[in-house]
């Protein structure tokens, strides 16, 4: 027998599953945009304010099926973590944004080497498609992939500090540009990481430390 909350419940995966496919959208096109020298600062931040949007729809629904249903133990486990999740991906838009600020900011990069960037971008691709496949189909093995995936991310970008600190004058645009990409992508690789935490609790109901934020 199907309950009234089983309805408000799909429901409330759906958006969530909406906003992980938009968002991820959002930053492989920040990240495209960065190696090809797109400037889509404008664009990446009307869909930023959209993620953000669905965002608020996810935590107010959440709120509502709480507050008619009282859900107990797997239920709200699962609700608390759409709430979180959604988050995630919203974080996901706000990073995206920030890579386009950018090339805003630095104007054409052609000259520099991307490659940190292009590996670090394919990686996070990756995590974030995974990470939305484990909470749609509540996956654990796939759940865990990410979070292995992560040291990668963090490696790049504490190798591109290091570069940093030895890079002469006339390499700062390219390595300071660098550096801060690598940046939002090593935390956009953490929200993924959080995803797969979150989809772990809902199945197991084990928690893991969270992230900073």
């Amino acid at each position: 027998m199907v309950r009234l909350m089983d309805i408000g419940l799909e429901r409330l995966k759906n958006i969530v599953v909406e906003m992980g496919d938009y968002s991820a959208k959002t930053v492989f096109l920040a990240i495209d945009s960065y190696i090809n020298d797109q400037d889509l600062m404008e664009q990446l931040y009307i869909s930023a304010q959209e993620i953000r949007k669905m965002q608020e729809e996810v935590s107010e629904l959440a709120v509502e099926i709480i507050a008619r249903y009282q859900p107990v133990a797997s239920d709200l486990r699962f609700l608390k973590s759409c709430i979180d999740i959604a988050y995630g991906f919203s974080r996901f838009g706000r990073y995206a944004f920030d890579i386009a600020q950018v090339l805003r900011i630095f104007g054409k990069l052609t000259e520099c080497d991307k490659k940190a960037v292009d590996d670090a971008g394919k990686h996070v691709k990756e995590m974030i498609k995974t990470s939305i496949e484990a909470f749609t189909e509540k996956n654990v093995e796939k759940a865990k992939k990410v979070k292995e995936m992560d040291v990668f991310i963090d490696k790049i970008y504490l190798n591109s500090l290091k570069r940093a600190a030895q890079v002469k004058e006339n390499g700062i645009k390219c390595i300071v540009s660098e550096v801060l990409i690598l940046r939002y992508l090593e935390r956009i690789a953490d929200h993924a990481t959080y995803i797969a935490d979150s989809t772990i609790y809902i199945v197991t109901g084990e928690r893991t430390p969270k992230y900073t934020l």
